[in-house]
């Protein structure tokens, strides 16, 4: 089976949540499936749009549709569908940087107004990520590459409950630290140097910290995410969702 390919237990969760169905007039949702597969395909292989494959039909009609979906939130709603009942005792926080392709440049209003920014490896973007406690995705923010991985966290975890957070010292701050003790919650956090007090932390919890690494190498061999190709944040979190959705459920 090609790595396209969704199963049918995925098409399953996927189907409701696609736009067009079967029994509707005019538009019809006959090649959804085949649609999805298509992203995938792009995602998987980082090629640019116009390289589709003709299986796939028109490259100009799918990438219109993926706008469409795009907007209508749908591949968020996929990733929901895929990713349902989280393994919250511990969630996880880190970051990864991907590089920013010639193409993934030149958005109206210029890098400024995406999460591009320049930082040591040139054009960066950043992927702030909160997976459970088996390495599978639950939220993520993009963030420019030059900025400090700690600032977009509050948002990151607003809302969602949880026993214990696993981080590296990156995540060291007095804020953050207060927010967990407020919430009750275990703190697993590497200790920076030059903090007065150490805190405390059980070495065997923090050794899982390799699960959500191991979830960014998933993500990575999606090519279109390892480096990101695509000018807008919408559509760039439109490829994550759906990558991350595949990942989440196999």
């Amino acid at each position: 089976m090609d790595r396209d390919v969704l199963t049918d237990a995925q098409w399953a969760k996927i189907e409701p949540h696609c736009l067009g169905k079967r029994s509707d007039a005019g538009r019809s949702g006959r090649d959804n499936r085949l649609f999805v597969e298509a992203v995938l395909w792009i995602a998987r292989t980082g090629s640019p749009w116009r390289d589709l494959p003709e299986r796939f039909g028109n490259w100009s009609t799918a990438f219109r549709r993926f706008r469409d979906w795009r907007e209508a939130d749908v591949f968020r709603r996929i990733f929901d569908a895929l990713s349902d009942d989280p393994d919250l005792e511990y969630a996880m926080v880190d970051a990864t940087i991907v590089k920013v392709h010639r193409h993934g440049q030149g958005a109206k209003g210029g890098p400024q107004s995406q999460a591009i920014g320049r930082s040591r490896g040139g054009m960066t973007t950043k992927i702030l990520a909160l997976t459970d406690a088996l390495g599978n995705l639950v939220r993520f923010r993009l963030m420019p590459g030059q900025r400090y991985d700690s600032v977009e966290v509050p948002s990151l975890i607003e809302g969602i409950a949880f026993d214990g957070l696993i981080a590296d010292k990156a995540f060291d701050s007095n804020a953050l630290v207060a927010e967990l003790n407020e919430r009750g919650a275990r703190i697993v956090i590497s200790q920076h140097p030059g903090r007065a007090q150490k805190l405390k932390i059980d070495a065997a919890i923090y050794a899982w910290r390799h699960l959500i690494e191991n979830f960014f190498c998933k993500l990575k061999e999606f090519k279109r995410i390892a480096m990101r190709a695509c000018k807008t944040d919408r559509s760039f979190e439109a490829m994550i969702y759906i990558a991350a959705a595949v990942i989440n459920s196999r």
